[in-house]
């Protein structure tokens, strides 16, 4: 992994020890360095910071020749150091135990274009929680890419999850409220929402995200790279990250990537963390980024560098004990099945698309028959808040249900005139309703 990064600050080093420290021959190191980096695919904006910081250490400096490329190193090992640092950390398992504890479910959304693996990294995410003991449930929210629904179901089928979903065409943003009333009902501790992958240059698709966003106001934000896209992935990940701010990346294909630069570049443009990498197919394939592995990678032994003992990412330290014992259930899907979760074959109903989808679902759903309108126009009318419980959301319904029977009357209105008012009022233009739904 990693050739073209090691080669390119490994060379740079070299140079500066073979040549006098005037600041021409620094210039022209500097830009040596600077192709180099930009063949990795490492950004503009990590280049310019390398490049200030090893230029300000070395003009002027006293440095022994013989000891001018260990400085170099040095300097470089510390500046991508502190760019990690300076990105934070995500404390993954602690926000959910926190959400347990208050009862509510915890909302993961996972954003990306086709083709990098996002479906797959949702599932290797879903079995990292399983084997944390997390109860799981996944919302299929990609109702336009064809076969997307059937290859989620594929997933959940093997690692026995609940998976919510509706037909193709159906609202993103409808399917991911589903799952997170089903996630309340039955005390599910983590919601994983699927969405539809989309270049990040078509500004109507991302705004379904945003729509997503607003409904069902997700607790965490994850997009998803390809490592072996380079600049296209860094590209994608600031075009998202302007429309809507993620947490964290994971970064799939890693142990295929031989340039290195995606990792960097991420971390640089969007100031949040890698969270995962991807270095495989398979289920446990998805490990955490660690900052002193990437650079001992990049640089080589780091026991003689002074370097900060930070984590990047806070799960860091947990994975490495729990796979061993738990891994080896996960290559024989058959068996899994029996033991765990909800026993109930609701998936091959779904697909039907004559049948209503997810028909576990629906039962649960107060609003089972009540479409998005009546329910955004009834809250705007009545100045009703979303629900907070399934009590609510209960009263909620059945509220609604005699408003339609009565005709959506507003507030002080008699059948009579509303009646009369049809008569004689136009239709006023479309609003936007409490639930982020456009409305009559």
């Amino acid at each position: 992994m990693f050739d073209k990064l090691r080669s390119a600050f490994s060379n740079a080093a070299k140079s500066f020890g073979e040549k006098e420290l005037k600041e021409k021959d620094i210039e022209d190191i500097l830009f040596e360095l600077e192709i180099a980096l930009m063949e990795s695919d490492v950004s503009v904006e990590v280049i310019d910071s390398v490049k200030s910081d090893l230029k300000e250490k070395l003009i002027g400096s006293k440095v022994d020749k013989d000891g001018i490329e260990k400085f170099v190193k040095d300097s470089l090992i510390s500046n991508i150091s502190t760019l990690f640092d300076n990105a934070g950390t995500y404390d993954l398992f602690g926000k959910i135990d926190e959400k347990k504890s208050q009862n509510q479910p915890f909302l993961i959304l996972f954003l990306g274009i086709n083709g990098t693996g996002k479906t797959t990294s949702l599932a290797k995410m879903a079995h990292l929680l399983q084997q944390k003991k997390y109860s799981v449930v996944v919302a299929a929210a990609d109702t336009f890419r064809a076969g997307a629904i059937e290859q989620l179901r594929e997933h959940t089928n093997r690692l026995n999850l609940k998976l919510v979903a509706q037909n193709y065409n159906s609202d993103p943003a409808a399917v991911a409220r589903d799952a997170v009333l089903y996630a309340k009902s039955h005390k599910t501790d983590c919601v994983l929402i699927d969405t539809a992958g989309r270049m990040q240059t078509s500004e109507n698709l991302m705004q379904q995200i945003e729509k997503i966003t607003k409904v069902v106001n997700p607790d965490m934000k994850i997009f998803v790279g390809d490592s072996l896209a380079g600049n296209d992935t860094v590209n994608q990940a600031r075009e998202f990250f302007n429309y809507t701010k993620f947490d964290a990346s994971i970064l799939t294909k890693s142990d295929a990537d031989a340039r290195g630069g995606a990792a960097l570049s991420i971390v640089k443009v969007t100031s949040t963390p890698v969270l995962y990498v991807g270095v495989g197919q398979e289920y446990p394939d998805l490990k955490p980024f660690d900052k002193e592995i990437f650079l001992e990678t990049v640089f080589g032994s780091l026991d003689d560098v002074d370097l900060k003992k930070e984590s990047t990412v806070e799960p860091t330290t947990e994975p490495e004990p729990t796979p061993e014992p738990i891994v080896e259930p996960t290559t024989e899907p058959e068996p899994t099945p029996e033991p765990i979760v909800e026993p109930t074959p609701e998936p091959e109903p779904i697909v039907e698309p004559t049948v209503e989808p997810t028909p576990e679902v629906s039962s649960d759903d107060p609003f089972d028959g009540i479409n998005d309108d009546d329910i955004a126009t009834y809250s705007d009318l009545f100045d009703e808040p979303p629900p907070e419980n399934d009590n609510e959301a209960s009263k909620l319904g059945k509220k609604i249900r005699e408003w339609i029977e009565n005709g959506r009357l507003k507030p002080g209105e008699t059948k009579d005139e509303d009646v009369h008012k049809h008569d004689k009022e136009e239709k006023p233009e479309k609003k936007r309703g409490r639930f982020g739904f456009l409305r009559k």
